[in-house]
């Protein structure tokens, strides 16, 4: 039959009514049957009791493997594996209770008895148990109290969670109150699933959240887990997950300790172990479940590993005294609940008795090696005899040293003391019950019993702590212990900090980092990170299918910054600032202009000055040789005009130095286009003459050819006379005069000066800072404004410029002793190679050599004018002023072409002279 549409509570009662309402049917016969009888061993004492409380310790650590034949009745298993250290709970239980019994001011008139079990640390066991407790015999009888004994008060029990967990789930349906010294998963805290569970250890929660803090206090993101396979295991280490990857703590590993022997799945979880980079290791289990992992890592010494334990194996000597336990497990940290010293108990722990029951004898035989069994004193073994001696042993039972969840055992069976004091010192009419009742001890029910508990505030005899339950549970308090060696090599257990759960967040965990020696008796906190932690000036970037705690540190590209360490993502610096070298600060950006101060500067001012010098000097020769003939010849005052412009390109250049201001762009770049102008349209308007001669000259030049080819004909006819034509004087030849060479410069140059008047007024230039040129730096630098409008201030220049070069090209073949043409040709073709090479040279430089490019081209097109254009004619003032005559500037043909058409006009003029007898005067064509 199939039990659907039930909760596992609904199920568990409607398979209870089953068994009552079978049960029923032997009510005739006036007793109980069972079909099977349980195989359980402990302590009971009941006879001439008031009271019964119940205990439950897994004194075994496992069942014995038994055949799963079912062609015999199957039989209830035996336990093996006897541990001292749970013995030992056992025995301080039954102390309690004669303390208690013996004392005045606590039950004073009620005698407790107790029906103490083993539970084999295992759940049918703890089942087996609790349903014949419950029963009140040693058959169990579901739903049934069979006999008329004293009522039972409690269960304390049943040892670990697993165990708790199902022996609650039995109890809470009858509300029967359990209190338990051990179980501490934190899915006993429901008290909807469990209600009368009661423990005087605190939540799993808080442990959890304490080895949490723990990790993140030491900075530690790497970690591995292991935890056993029950619901210890399962929730604590569960919750401790939650809170580490909460706080970006990533996990390496998490494996499970199998609950049965499994080498196998221990051999795997070593080889994990070793193959993780984690160097911190938390483990929630009980020393039971652990030891066989520790005998594995002991065989394959696994080292240089700092294992965080539970409270459930941090202080358990059957893993501390491990031989040779120290390079493995040296280093430990773990959370262990309140050490308590109690007075009398290891006198009684000593003076325990072979013959009082079998587990007792079990452990005389264990320890002493030797047996009261007759069939084994015949196959030889030592026979017991009862007088051994136990203080002369050192072991887990009789060490006293680390009493802690023995404690919590003596405070479990003292809180059901004083629950049963606080119902059996009720008074009627004042009770909390219906009417003011009160609960009669001898027949009181069990969840009038768990009124007292829930509602229990006692102090704990001998250490004076106080009690209480706040929804079952105690606070929180662990102290925290570190794994040393004594001088012996022997572990111990030093206290190195704690954890209250009740204090303020800050004050929660306090540990002393200076007191900790790790594995290996280092001193230095170790590291466990899966990735060495991004310094500033980098930030993380997680590798592709792998926890975030795995990531790469990638440095933060030029112009971000990362002030933190392991950044997520780097910051962009604010447009006038910058990344240092380190990348982990944004300083303010270099402020870079061509200042007059810097060595570059103070050179292109003093060679800018020396132009313009150069050309002052150049004026005051001119103008000391204004009368002469060389000055005089092609319009003076356009020589002086143009040596204008040079001194203003040469000093507007020194405008161009120096940080950037409103007048300084205006001023250097309007200077810069009307200079031009001037210095352009005065060459142009004395290359026009000269371009006017020159072709004056090639005209002259046809006649004499034509007068040769006369000459020719004469000779065959001499009665004919050929006259030669005679070359005009230069006022003949001048088309335009100084006027109207003026009237060119003088408009060409208003042109660019309205242009860049409106140039100015609509979109003037300005400074602006350039922080897109370079990334480091600001670059002061001067913004045309609006970049139709430079272009058309400089092209109108280059066709003034272009123009003057095609006018002084055509008069470059104008033959005299000092050819201006040829001079104006060279100038120009020295501003346009200047010019065409400034291009790609300001195009290929940034910042202030820019400046320094546009500067130096401005000299460099001004020196070659002015060298090309006034040094011939200074030469010849200053060198050869012989040359400085009139006749010597007359414009003639060449010299072979002359004196071709002399000879041609001599002999004809001498043939006709002879024939005729007349004679003609000639003009020669030489000077």
């Amino acid at each position: 039959m199939e039990l659907t549409g039930f909760t596992s509570k609904g199920r568990f009662l409607v398979v209870l009514c089953i068994l009552s309402y079978l049960y029923k049917s032997t009510a005739a016969e006036g007793s109980c049957k069972l079909k099977a009888k349980f195989n359980l061993r402990g302590y009971k004492e009941v006879e001439k009791k008031t009271v019964v409380i119940g205990g439950m310790f897994p004194v075994h650590q496992r069942l014995v493997d038994t055949d799963s034949n079912t062609t015999i009745a199957p039989e209830s298993s035996d336990c093996e594996g006897f541990n001292f250290r749970t013995f030992r709970w056992a025995q301080t239980m039954l102390f309690a209770l004669n303390e208690i019994n013996n004392r005045n001011d606590i039950l004073p008139y009620t005698e407790l008895g107790y029906v103490i079990y083993d539970s084999c640390f295992t759940i049918s066991k703890a089942v087996e148990g609790t349903l014949t407790f419950l029963t009140g015999q040693d058959e169990a009888v579901p739903n049934y109290r069979c006999g008329d004994g004293p009522p039972l008060s409690a269960l304390v029990g049943a040892g670990s969670s697993d165990l708790s967990i199902a022996t609650a789930r039995i109890l809470g349906l009858y509300y029967f109150p359990q209190m338990s010294y051990a179980s501490s998963c934190s899915v006993l805290e429901s008290r909807f699933q469990y209600p009368t569970f009661l423990r005087t250890i605190p939540s799993d929660e808080h442990q959890s959240v304490a080895m949490a803090k723990l990790v993140l206090h030491f900075g530690w993101t790497w970690v591995g887990t292991i935890a056993a396979e029950d619901d210890y295991g399962k929730y604590g280490i569960k919750r401790f997950k939650e809170v580490v990857e909460e706080a970006g703590v990533c996990i390496s590993f998490s494996e499970t300790l199998p609950k049965i022997r499994n080498p196998e799945a221990i051999e795997r979880i070593v080889q994990t172990v070793l193959d993780s980079t984690a160097k911190i290791i938390v483990v929630f289990s009980s020393d039971v479940d652990l030891s066989p992992l520790v005998g594995e890592l002991l065989r394959n010494n696994v080292t240089n590993r700092t294992w965080i334990a539970s409270e459930a194996w941090v202080t358990s000597a059957a893993i501390s005294r491990h031989p040779n336990i120290l390079p493995v497990l040296g280093g430990t940290i773990g959370f262990a609940v309140k050490r308590a010293e109690i007075p009398g108990l290891q006198e009684h722990l000593l003076s325990v008795s072979p013959y009082n029951d079998t587990l007792t004898e079990e452990f005389w035989g264990i320890v002493f090696n030797c047996t009261m069994n007759y069939k084994q004193i015949m196959r030889g073994m030592r026979r017991c005899t009862g007088e051994e001696m136990l203080q002369k042993l050192s072991n887990t039972f009789t060490d006293v040293s680390q009493l802690r969840i023995t404690y919590n055992v003596y405070k479990a069976v003292y809180a059901v003391a004083y629950a049963l004091h606080n119902l059996e010192d009720c008074k009627d009419g004042s009770g909390p019950f219906e009417n003011g009742t009160c609960a009669d001890i001898t027949k009181f029910e069990p969840w009038q019993l768990m009124y007292y508990l829930k509602n229990l505030r006692f102090t704990v005899p001998h250490t004076g702590e106080e009690i209480y339950f706040n929804n079952g549970d105690v606070d929180g308090f662990y102290e925290i212990l570190n794994w040393q060696s004594d001088s012996e090599g022997e572990i111990t257990y030093n206290h190195i900090g704690y954890y209250n759960s009740t204090a303020p967040p800050e004050e929660k965990l306090i540990i002393n980092n200076g007191s900790i020696i790790w594995n290996n008796d280092v001193l230095e906190i170790p590291r466990s990170v899966c990735s060495e932690r991004c310094q500033p000036g980098t930030r993380m970037g997680i590798r592709q299918g792998e926890p975030v705690c795995c990531f790469d540190c990638i440095p933060c590209a030029d112009g971000e910054i990362s002030n933190t360490t392991d950044a997520r993502g780097c910051i962009q610096c604010d447009e006038d600032y910058w990344s240092n070298a380190n990348h982990d600060e944004c300083v303010p950006k270099t402020i870079e202009f061509l200042d007059f101060a810097e060595p570059l500067g103070i050179t292109l001012i003093a060679i800018s000055a020396f132009g313009a010098l150069a050309t002052i000097v150049v004026a005051i020769i001119l103008l000391m040789h204004l009368n002469t003939p060389l000055v005089n010849a092609n319009d003076p005052l356009l020589s002086f005009s143009l040596l204008l412009g040079l001194v203003i390109t040469f000093l507007c250049s020194i405008v161009f130095l120096g940080e950037p201001q409103m007048w300084s762009c205006m001023t250097s770049q309007v200077a810069l286009a009307v200079g031009f102008a001037l210095i352009l349209s005065s060459l142009m308007g004395k290359s026009a003459l000269l371009m006017l001669r020159a072709r004056a000259v090639k005209a002259v030049k046809s006649a004499v050819k034509a007068a040769k080819a006369a000459a020719a004909a004469s000779e065959q006819s001499p009665d004919t006379a050929v006259i030669a034509p005679a070359i005009p004087q230069k006022n003949d030849i001048d088309p335009i005069h100084p006027r109207h060479q003026r009237a060119i410069m003088i408009v060409c140059t208003l042109i660019q000066a309205v242009g860049c008047t409106v140039w100015l007024i609509l979109m003037p230039p300005h400074p602006v800072k350039n922080t897109a040129a370079q990334n480091i730096k600001i670059i002061l630098e001067c913004d045309p404004g609006n970049i139709i409008f430079i272009c058309s201030i400089f092209a109108y220049d280059i066709l003034l410029a272009v123009l003057t070069f095609a006018f002084a090209f055509v008069a470059r073949k104008l033959e005299d002793h000092f050819n201006e043409g040829k001079s104006v040709t060279f100038g120009m073709l020295v501003f346009f190679i200047v010019w065409i090479s400034f291009v790609p040279a300001y195009l290929s430089t940034r910042g202030k050599f820019m400046v320094a490019v546009q500067i130096f081209a401005i000299l460099a097109s001004s020196f070659g004018l002015l060298a090309c254009v006034f040094i011939p004619k200074c030469y010849v003032l200053l060198i050869k002023p012989e040359r400085n005559k009139e006749e010597m500037l007359i414009p003639r043909a060449k010299s072979r072409d002359t004196a071709a058409a002399s000879s041609a006009s001599l002999a004809t003029t001498s043939s006709s002279a002879n024939a005729n007898g007349t004679t003609v005067s000639t003009v020669s064509l030489d000077d």
